[in-house]
């Protein structure tokens, strides 16, 4: 296996968070594009890279579907393993790519080759489905977590995911008025994305120093 990881800030930097995609944008969509650039600008090393279901549709044109999200989980394990991140590394993704990391993370942590698990916009639920909860594997993490989410993410709001019971050890980090993107309306939150952006990767940083 041979991926193309796309780095962003400082090399030297003594951590590195390692991101998968969501289930339909690349690694280089607008909404990972900004929050990498955010978590650069925090001192992060962040680099991405894609599922090959993902990279198949940029060489072959492919539109299949995404596989379910937990076949996935060779595929992020070997990410974390071609990486061979110096210093300590935090696995994660925004949406399937936070559920797939979530899902090898405490194997992981367990060896002793990642320090905590990042997930932004963790999905839930499907979009208008809250019965269909993808939280059973949250109940046992042992691996330090951190959610980012926004209140009104169609995948879980804050005013569902409370009720879930998830274990204290999970932080939650909630961004007002904030979607799947943690994009607020800035007419009704008073925030933009930067802000919140700017939001997420402080507290990031501030997290991963306690590691």
């Amino acid at each position: 296996m041979s991926l193309p990881f796309l780095f962003t800030g400082p090399a030297g930097g003594r951590v590195t968070v390692l991101l998968a995609h969501g289930s339909g944008a690349p690694m280089d969509s607008p909404s990972m594009n900004a929050a990498s650039l955010a978590l650069a600008a925090e001192g992060l090393r962040v680099a991405r890279f894609e599922f090959a279901y993902m990279a198949a549709r940029r060489t072959q044109g492919s539109r299949r579907p995404p596989p379910k999200a937990e076949t996935l989980n060779p595929e992020f394990c070997a990410a974390v393993a071609e990486l061979r991140a110096s210093g300590r590394l935090v696995i994660g993704g925004k949406s399937m790519g936070g559920r797939v990391a979530s899902m090898v993370a405490d194997g992981l942590y367990a060896e002793g080759r990642i320090a905590g698990l990042l997930c932004l916009g963790y999905p839930f639920h499907p979009p208008e489905k809250p019965a269909q909860l993808r939280t059973a594997h949250l109940m046992t993490l042992k691996v330090p977590t951190l959610i980012c989410q926004g209140t009104r993410d169609p995948f879980g709001t804050s005013d569902e995911v409370p009720a879930y019971g998830l274990p204290a050890r999970i932080d939650f980090l909630w961004l007002e008025d904030g979607d799947h993107d943690l994009k607020p309306r800035k007419t009704i939150s008073g925030f933009s994305a930067a802000d919140h952006l700017a939001t997420m990767a402080k507290r990031v940083k501030a997290w991963t120093d306690t590691l």
